[in-house]
């Protein structure tokens, strides 16, 4: 599972630092999704962490209001 989590981490890591920078900040939600996935993976491990990330995801629809969602 540490290697899992480890792959999990290194993806949204890269993410972070290569791919969102290139679009305009529209996050709905105070953490981000990846800050939220990351927080999410720490905390719970990889399946439920994983789990909670993507339904976090799933939210992220303009006819959802967003605001604060911690983990």
């Amino acid at each position: 599972m540490k290697l899992l989590e480890f792959l999990l981490v290194s993806v949204i890591k890269f993410y972070r630092l290569f791919l969102s920078p290139l679009k305009p900040p529209t996050c709905r939600f105070v953490p981000t999704c990846s800050e939220y996935a990351l927080l999410a993976i720490e905390k719970y491990g990889v399946v439920r962490g994983t789990y909670l990330a993507v339904r976090r995801v799933l939210r992220c629809h303009p006819f959802h209001p967003g605001g604060y969602d911690p983990v």
